[in-house]
């Protein structure tokens, strides 16, 4: 299939599409959107790979999120048979999520839910994604990375940098992947950069000045652009559902703020896609 755009990161297979779900992937298809649609646990995994198997312009990425299913713990065996698919063209999102230890797992603790103290979830945290690391590089698949920091820190960065540039030393080109929904500064990206690893931006750029330096800041060459449907959608339609179809309004942001031709920041834009997730 020719593809115009490419979302690499979005969740079609959520339940918020259960009602338009076909339409929303005949209009993609029509213009020539293509998608990466993540998983972030078994059952969701398992719903990405067969939307994947039914439609030509999706694929899909598997794996355990840090955060959305806390009481999961990582089947190796599992997942790998997933990514055995040749549909699953990435393992993740995976990574580390510490707003969730300061602002969700104290109220969870007291609700219940929960019983870890905060340090107990940090390492649980870390000994999935270090699994999820391993798994990436047997099955020499990419990493969807997802990090999320404590407000005003780059702490989750700047540990899964840690564990990342130790794999790096051991395993080589094989570890490579893209930081999603990147909300890091310009010398955790340079880490990234020196890992191989790109970035993706979602359409926060277009409604928040945040990482206009960081967008600025990189080689085009590591920058991908993503929805996380239906989330984060995108000015002018913020207030609605998120779609794949909105990509495009992040590429023609990254093309402003870069000062550079649409057409340009487009095609290398997909030529990142293909090149990262081999699609």
């Amino acid at each position: 299939m020719h593809y115009a755009l490419f979302d690499i990161h979005a969740h079609l297979h959520d339940a918020a599409y259960a009602e338009d779900r076909e339409s929303i992937l005949k209009e993609m298809k029509d213009y020539g959107v293509g998608a990466i649609t993540v998983g972030t646990d078994q059952v969701e995994s398992k719903k990405a790979l067969s939307l994947a198997q039914s439609h030509e312009h999706i694929f899909a990425a598997v794996g355990l999120h840090p955060a959305d299913n806390v009481t999961e713990e990582f089947d190796y065996e599992f997942y790998k048979r997933l990514a055995s698919d040749e549909l699953v063209v990435a393992i993740g999102e995976c990574g580390l999520d510490y707003h969730y230890i300061e602002n969700f797992f104290e109220r969870d603790v007291k609700s219940g839910k929960v019983s870890w103290n905060k340090d107990a979830e940090a390492d649980r945290q870390q000994r999935i994604f270090e699994q999820q690391v391993e798994l990436a590089v047997e099955v020499n698949k990419p990493l969807m990375l997802h990090g999320r920091p404590t407000k005003g820190t780059m702490d989750a960065y700047e540990d899964m940098l840690y564990i990342l540039e130790n794999a790096k030393k051991k395993h080589g080109t094989k570890l490579r992947g893209n930081a999603h929904f990147f909300v890091g500064n310009i010398d955790i990206a340079e880490r990234f950069v020196q890992l191989g690893f790109t970035m993706s931006f979602s359409g926060v750029i277009t409604f928040t000045k945040d990482y206009d330096d960081v967008v600025r800041y990189l080689p085009l060459t590591m920058i991908q652009a993503e929805t996380d449907s239906p989330y984060a959608t995108p000015a002018p339609f913020r207030g609605k559902r998120n779609s794949p179809m909105y990509v495009q309004e992040v590429v023609a942001r990254i093309a402003v703020l870069r000062n550079e031709p649409l057409e340009e920041v487009r095609m290398q834009l997909l030529e990142n896609a293909k090149r990262i997730f081999n699609i």
